[in-house]
């Protein structure tokens, strides 16, 4: 069966995942240190780590495997659930690969290193609509892909 794990303290995108997991069919596992409102549903279950700066990413990380969707906006997370074999998908919709995912953790930690250092102020750009419309797809099309291999 296709698990979502879902880095949810931060999750701008927890209602749209909800709505494809009911569609598809597949479980969503709602990761956080403190409680969080989750719909009362079978497929949607939250799941409460200890309280820690990387409790539930280790949580997530020590559990995602192929055929499962990690959904996260933190880097090293989505490095570690692609070296699982895991799909990850940023609540931008951009997917964390292989191919990908060495030149995003290195841009991290140089733009943290300036962050430190006062020479970059600024943060990410605003969650916008738009972000919303191609999380779905991607969300879409990573569920569907995996149900074709034989995972769903």
């Amino acid at each position: 069966m296709i698990r979502i794990f879902v880095d949810a303290d931060a999750c701008p995108v927890k209602a749209e995942i909800y709505r494809v997991a009911e569609r598809t069919g597949v479980h969503v596992l709602v990761v956080s240190n403190s409680v969080i409102a989750i719909p009362q549903v079978p497929w949607v279950e939250r799941v409460i780590v200890a309280s820690g700066p990387d409790a539930a990413d280790d949580w997530i990380a020590e559990r995602a495997v192929r055929g499962d969707i990690v959904i996260t906006a933190d880097v090293p997370l989505a490095a570690r659930g692609v070296k699982a074999g895991a799909d990850v998908i940023g609540p931008t919709g951009r997917a964390f690969t292989e191919a990908s995912i060495g030149m995003t953790l290195a841009t991290r930690n140089l733009m943290d290193d300036l962050r430190s250092a006062g020479q970059i102020t600024g943060g990410p750009r605003p969650f916008a609509q738009k972000d919303r419309s191609a999380f779905l797809s991607a969300l879409d099309l990573a569920v569907g892909r995996l149900k074709r291999a034989g995972f769903g």
